[in-house]
């Protein structure tokens, strides 16, 4: 059984709680600017300083504990990205509450088991539907006794209602949470069964950023003013909260933004120097990036700039990067690199990468444009990271090291199991399954499947329960094809299939995005349904399987494939809100079309 671990860095507090950033930072730091917020009719960019932040986050709370919230009760929260997440979820902290985030995507049936199996007394929730939601849900619920909006004012309903809360009590009520203590509540995104509900501390923050701020210091520098970022992933999930955290503990400045159309011109505006996004937007970026330069005539360039760029970075992890590889490079640096790293905002150096493969390929890409790219790994059971690639240590195609105070282990049938101060203290009210994946000793079972080199990188090679095995006996992981078939411009999703049958296959669907400029540059219709027969489309596919084969043995392989008129999405049910699969749903619903693959 094969085991690292890092040793620890740095000291983490045996006292306190979460809430001691924003008033250390106040007192200590009290002009430093900690948020950009969109205000005004304009919609401008408006700073917040530390002082103006625990004014307001004091004043909510205050509301909190005069409408009768208590010390360890649960205040659930549904809304998109915003600056009034963040305050609200310091604000629960403060009144020596914890938050239970809900994905604002979530069906009425979702919001309605995380509020009953939470036993959430009050909901804050943002929109007019999401309100309607939660007021459905709620005629099931006799502990829930609060619903605000914040479309409605819910902050300024909150400030006015504590207006009689003196600050002694604020304080006694801030100061009641220990690291022992529930933080949050946040629930798993169910790709099979009912959510449950993980228990993170106080202190399993605490430790995460205590370590992760430390090792990071390129994304949370000391030198205040110089580091910053923009979230636009869901704070209902754990990667974007434990960067929103680590920007509160380090006054990073941090700007919000939900709407993706608008990504780019709000990158503009923001210039963060650093972003955090799961593959599937850097995969986004770079076909976008392609295809604009194939439609105005640069493809070639283009293509050429992206294997400059591969070859760089190779070049770099090699420690020698041969003299023409260097020539080429600066000259595409001018003509393609500056213009991707201008479109981040031009101050953008380092991107994190989480929740699925990023894949060699792109990290090369990224890197070499002058965009280095660190993936970790982590699950929501781990407050997030459990490793990460570091600046100064970073091997493309691996999840990085055990980040300090942490240990991982290969158990032997390949599953990887870690043990560190960030790991939950357990599923809310569900023993069984928390005796399932914890053991008495501390090591989490994370049933991912893995390796770990000699010098402690850790390596995904797959899932545990998504392992298939053909009719021939030959286990085969599906993650390693489906994240290379990703990769192509043209598909959007695809499924590996093949338990129980005699060779691999795959269920693949399109691109939404790519596929109609795709089809006007090659005369073709726009149209989905019709545009999945075409033999010029199917070509494409084809490439794409062939590229993908290469990573994995003949018998791995996929023989055969179908392309999809439909589209896999998190409304319609097939996606996570963190855009994972949900194997058994898809299975469900294309049955005919996987047998039909084997028929004959």
């Amino acid at each position: 059984m094969r085991e690292f671990s890092t040793p620890m860095t740095t000291e983490i507090p045996a006292t306190g709680n979460l809430t001691d950033d924003v008033v250390t930072n106040a007192r200590e730091h009290g002009s430093v600017v900690q948020f950009s917020r969109r205000s005004g009719a304009d919609g401008a960019w408006e700073d917040v300083t530390t002082t103006e932040f625990l004014a307001e986050v004091s004043a909510v709370a205050k509301g909190l504990i005069a409408a009768g919230i208590e010390v360890g009760d649960r205040v659930a929260l549904i809304s998109k990205t915003r600056y009034e997440w963040t305050l609200l979820d310091y604000a629960i902290w403060f009144a020596g509450a914890a938050t239970v985030p809900i994905y604002e995507t979530s069906s009425t049936e979702q919001v309605q088991w995380i509020l009953a199996d939470s036993g959430a007394r009050a909901v804050v929730a943002e929109t007019a539907d999401h309100l309607a939601r939660v007021t459905e849900a709620r005629r099931e619920l006799d502990q829930l006794n609060h619903v605000w909006s914040i479309g409605d004012n819910a902050v300024d309903t909150l400030t006015r209602l504590g207006g009689d809360i003196t600050d002694e009590e604020l304080e006694k009520r801030r100061t009641t949470a220990t690291p022992l203590d529930l933080a949050t509540l946040i629930y798993t995104s169910g790709t099979t069964g009912r959510p449950k509900g993980c228990m993170l501390t106080h202190g399993n923050f605490m430790f995460e950023l205590g370590v992760a701020v430390d090792e990071l210091e390129e994304l949370f520098p000391e030198t205040e003013g110089e580091g910053s970022t923009l979230l636009f992933l869901p704070l209902a999930h754990v990667f974007a909260r434990i960067i929103q955290v680590g920007c509160i503990k380090s006054r990073t400045k941090m700007g919000h933004t939900a709407d993706i159309k608008q990504l780019l011109p709000d990158l503009a505006e923001f210039k963060p120097t650093f972003i955090l996004a799961v593959p599937r937007v850097f995969e986004k970026v770079f076909n976008t990036a392609s295809q604009r330069a194939t439609a105005d005539g640069r493809g070639k360039i283009f293509d050429a700039a992206a294997e400059t760029a591969i070859a760089y970075s190779r070049g770099l992890e090699r420690g020698r990067i041969p003299l023409s590889v260097r020539a080429k490079h600066a000259v595409f640096d001018r003509l393609v690199y500056a213009k991707l790293r201008t479109a981040l905002g031009g101050r953008c150096g380092y991107a994190v990468s989480g929740g699925a493969p990023l894949g060699e390929r792109l990290g090369h890409f990224y890197r070499g444009i002058g965009l280095v790219v660190l993936e970790g790994y982590g699950l929501t059971e781990t407050t997030a990271a459990l490793s990460a690639n570091l600046p100064e240590a970073t091997r493309i195609g691996t999840v990085g090291r055990p980040l300090p105070g942490t240990a991982v282990r290969v158990a032997e049938d390949g599953e990887l199991l870690f043990r560190g101060g960030q790991v939950m203290a357990g599923y809310w009210g569900n023993d069984d399954a928390t005796a399932e994946v914890l053991e008495r000793d501390g090591w989490f079972h994370t049933g991912d499947l893995g390796e770990v080199d000699d010098e402690g990188f850790v390596r995904i090679t797959g899932r545990k329960k998504e392992i298939i095995v053909t009719a021939g006996g030959k286990n085969v992981a599906p993650a390693v094809l489906e994240d290379r078939l990703r990769g192509h411009l043209l598909v959007d999703q695809c499924m590996v299939v093949g338990d129980g049958e005699p060779f691999i296959a795959a269920l693949v669907t399109l691109d939404r995005e790519s596929l109609p400029v795709w089809a006007e540059q090659h005369g073709k219709s726009t149209d989905v349904a019709a545009l999945v027969g075409d033999p010029d489309l199917r070509a494409e596919i084809d490439a794409a399987v062939e590229e993908a084969n290469k990573a994995v043995s003949k018998a791995e392989s996929i023989r055969k494939y179908t392309i999809l008129a439909d589209e896999w999405t998190e409304e319609g049910g097939q996606l996570t809100p963190s855009l994972k699969l949900k194997r058994n749903v898809v299975m469900r619903e294309f049955k005919d079309e996987v047998a039909a693959l084997y028929q004959g």
